[in-house]
């Protein structure tokens, strides 16, 4: 059964109800409070019930057949809510809106809450080191604009991206958004390849917010990011039911102010997961997180992100960074106060969002706590960061939560005794008659002589007197005692004295509960008036304890402090790539990168495992190390600021999007060549292996000469085309370098030395051997490569003519009588299947 095909007017007032909410929210699978549960019924139901595994039943309605439903207890549905939304499902709760013992007939229900995969922010869900973005996207007729939010901390950013669908994606993928809100106008391609090729979730929307926060809307001055806020927040506001009033100003970003890297780069260099596990261990951000905080860790990973191009801001933070790595004792004291330090930025976002607790404020007192001496500890280091104490939140919640409450907030014990005067009175007559409960079981054994006798409670009968059935005997009239409940081995009692105490003690429990309820409203009130002021003390808190971290990975590390210049040069002297030189547990063999002003590429020859990718990769990462402040893994390091990184790294294909490994590699050429301007780094691995040698080799020569021509910038470039090595005497701007290996009685050592010159040696068998390839399949490749090096290869930049014979003289000028500009392909492929057939009778 359907909803659709109900007969509404047949159905009971609950089911009705159930409907109106239902039609209101038909994009969302509706969690319907009954009780102690959640239902769906009809086809929320059966959605449920099968990605959830649980049984699909029925419930009477009103009608003569059972709806479909699926139920799921209120106090355990969060783990449900997550695995329904990471499969991309959005959710609607309604809950009871009525307490059920005050209200006759149907109780009052509804929604309080959408949530979907960048909303719901339950901080045991979330990755405490990274954003959860939601995106809105506008396309203008020049532009896109992406406006995007973290509800849980309350970020607000606008970014604006050319016209391009690639770049879009690509800031979308770089960002790591997981729901897009778009227009109608959104590319119907770009909205498949969002959903299915990376899972974003993806709604259109074509709403703008009308009223509500004009303050924070018209901090703006662009209208056309005015009107991107309005579209992002009507969805949140009306869609999702947020209260987003923790947003306090926009961040509107310019790419052309940071280090620019696209998602390929990104990956290639492996800042936030490695590429064959797609995992955080081994990864960039793995070895330089050393964070105490949540708030640390997010605020590294931006910076990481987004390398800074300002020498004076970058020189800054190293200011920042070489003081903490020579106060060795004022370092150690700092991180030991920060160890103690909540993530104050969810903290507040779970202030405003409606999801906290009072185990949430005394996380938000316990990190209060620290923050003096934290100030103390940076006014020693005269660090221009300004720490506030919040001196009155801490004295709140100090004075009004117990140090250990519960989950929920309406079960009572929250509210410490002396914060409130009444409540005090309340727990002090619910004391008085727990005492008296407590002292009436001995007084009443002492006057009935009954041994045995019990006070107990429960919470349908109340509180009671239990007799043994074989003492039923012993029990007076004049005692005063009434049955109350017989049970198969006892008989229990109530007395006018114990019912009277019953009805005090019970009903001072139940005001102090609603009390404390309302009292920890107006606490949560009170902190939500100074929400800013927490913010602006989380977001210098996440800085100080980032180049905390960057200072111990120095330390531990050996780092050196890098230097920039504005001479075009690159001066690397022992460079090492980072997280390899971690892990290896062979001495890592260090390499200098120096380029001068004159040079724009290194030609880098050497076999393969010889080291060539990582050589290259330790130069971009260094590069990006220095540009957010960090110190870097060298003897000696002096840099130009670079602008743009692009890769071409590894040969893998484009399995989700169907792109060959050489359709890949063409991509990423383009985008470098096109994206690049002087002052950039290009990293080019082994390009033009995925076609054939000549052709192969041909798209390396033309692209490293337009590099050297037209664009000019930074360039390493790997290859196995010796040929090519012949180019750095037609272009000087090209350096011949190669890395070293060692042959010797038919062993093939690795030197993993980079020295000036080219090699002429790939040793591809010699790798291979020592992969384990079979002695057979070696012995007989040598065989093979004997005989092909007989045959020389043409020299770079030789020319190439063809001859025909004089018996094929006719069949030659068929073929330049062909005017290929005024033929269709049709006729193409007929004509070239005519030649063809032809060219046999030329055969010998």
């Amino acid at each position: 059964m359907n909803r659709n095909e109900v007969d509404r007017e047949k159905l009971s007032p609950m089911m009705k109800q159930y409907m109106e909410i239902k039609d209101k929210h038909e994009d969302e699978l509706l969690f319907y409070r009954l009780g102690d549960f959640y239902e769906l019924f009809f086809e929320d139901g059966k959605i449920a019930a099968r990605e959830l595994e649980l049984t699909l039943t029925g419930k009477n309605a009103g009608l003569s057949e059972r709806v479909p439903m699926c139920g799921v207890p209120h106090h355990s549905v969060k783990p449900y809510i997550k695995t329904l939304v990471e499969k991309g499902y959005k959710v609607a709760i309604a809950e009871q809106l009525e307490d059920p013992k005050d209200v006759k007939g149907t109780v009052k229900r509804g929604v309080v809450d959408v949530v979907s995969k960048s909303t719901f922010v339950d901080e045991e869900y979330l990755d405490n080191a990274t954003n959860c973005y939601i995106g809105g996207v506008i396309s203008f007729e020049d532009c896109y604009l992406l406006s995007f939010a973290d509800i849980s901390t309350g970020v607000l950013n606008a970014l604006y991206i050319e016209k391009d669908d690639s770049k879009l994606l690509n800031e979308i993928l770089k960002l790591g958004i997981r729901e897009i809100i778009t227009i109608d106008n959104f590319p119907l391609k770009l909205i498949s390849t969002l959903e299915n090729n990376y899972g974003i979730l993806v709604t259109e929307s074509n709403e703008m917010l009308q009223n509500e926060y004009r303050d924070l809307i018209n901090s703006v001055t662009d209208e056309r990011i005015k009107m991107g806020i309005r579209h992002l927040f009507y969805y949140l506001v009306k869609k999702e039911l947020k209260d987003v009033s923790h947003i306090d100003h926009v961040n509107i970003l310019n790419n052309e102010e940071t280090l620019y890297m696209d998602i390929h780069t990104i990956r290639n260099l492996e800042l936030f997961e490695t590429i064959r596990l797609k995992e955080r261990n081994f990864s960039l951000i793995w070895l330089l997180d050393k964070c105490k905080t949540a708030m640390g860790r997010r605020k590294l990973k931006d910076m990481l992100l987004h390398p800074l191009l300002d020498i004076n801001k970058i020189n800054k933070r190293l200011d920042y960074v070489e003081k903490l790595i020579n106060e060795f004792i004022t370092r150690e004291k700092l991180r030991d106060a920060l160890e103690g330090v909540y993530d104050i930025e969810r903290l507040c976002g779970k202030v405003i969002c409606g999801s906290l607790n009072a185990k949430d404020l005394l996380q938000l007192k316990n990190s209060l706590k620290n923050i003096p001496e934290i100030k103390k500890l940076i006014d020693e280091l005269s660090f221009d960061i300004n720490i506030d104490e919040n001196k009155e939140i801490y004295n709140l919640l100090e004075k009004s939560i117990y140090e250990n409450p519960p989950v929920s907030i309406k079960e009572g014990y929250l509210i410490k005794e002396g914060y409130n005067k009444e409540l005090d009175e309340l727990k002090n007559i619910r004391s008085g008659g727990k005492d008296f409960i407590a002292t009436l079981e001995e007084s009443e054994r002492n006057k009935t002589g009954i041994k045995t006798l019990k006070v107990g409670f429960n919470k349908v009968f109340g509180y009671y007197i239990e007799i043994s059935k074989g003492q039923v005997k012993e029990v007076k009239d004049e005692w005063g005692w009434e049955r109350r409940q017989t049970l198969s081995t006892s008989e229990r009692y109530i007395t006018p004295v114990l019912k009277e105490k019953e009805a005090l003690v019970l009903n001072s429990e139940e005001k102090i509960i609603k009390l404390e309820y309302e009292l920890f409203l107006e606490i949560k009130e009170k902190v939500k008036k100074e929400i800013f002021k927490l913010k602006t003390l989380a977001d210098n808190l996440s800085q100080i304890d980032a180049y905390l971290s960057l200072a111990t990975v120095a330390i531990e590390n050996s780092f050196v402090r890098p230097k920039f210049n504005n001479d075009n040069t690159i001066n690397i002297i022992g460079g090492k790539h980072p997280v390899v030189d971690n892990v290896t547990h062979l001495s890592y063999v260090a390499n200098d990168c120096i380029m001068d002003k004159d040079t724009s590429t290194l030609l880098i020859t050497g076999p393969n495992m010889a080291g060539k990718s990582t050589y290259m990769r330790q130069l971009a990462i260094i590069i990006i190390m220095a540009q957010i402040g960090s110190f870097v893994p060298c003897e000696d390091c002096n840099l130009k600021i670079i602008d743009k990184i692009y890769t071409r790294i590894g040969a893998s294909d484009d399995l989700v999007s169907g792109e060959s490994t050489f359709m890949v590699e063409m991509l990423e050429a383009k985008n470098a060549i096109e994206g690049a301007t002087e002052n950039s780094l290009i990293l080019f691995d082994e390009l033009g292996r995925g076609t054939s040698t000549y052709d192969g080799m041909s798209l390396a020569e033309s692209i490293l000469e337009y590099v050297n021509t037209k664009i000019n910038c930074k360039t390493l470039f790997s290859t196995h085309y010796h040929e090519l090595t012949s180019l750095s005497k037609k272009y000087p701007t090209i350096k011949n370098v190669h890395v070293c290996a060692n042959f010797e009685n038919d062993n093939l050592t690795f030197l993993h030395k980079v020295k000036d010159g080219p090699t002429d040696k790939s040793y591809g068998i010699q790798v291979a051997s020592l992969a384990g390839l079979t002695d057979s399949i070696i012995k007989n490749a040598s065989e093979h490569l004997k005989k092909y090096e007989q045959n020389k290869p043409r020299k770079m930049n030789e020319q190439i003519s063809f001859t025909f014979p004089k018996k094929e003289n006719e069949l030659k000028k068929e073929i330049d009588a062909i005017n290929i500009l005024n033929i269709t392909p049709m006729e193409a492929m007929n004509i070239l299947y005519k030649l063809k057939e032809k060219s046999k009778d030329y055969e010998e």
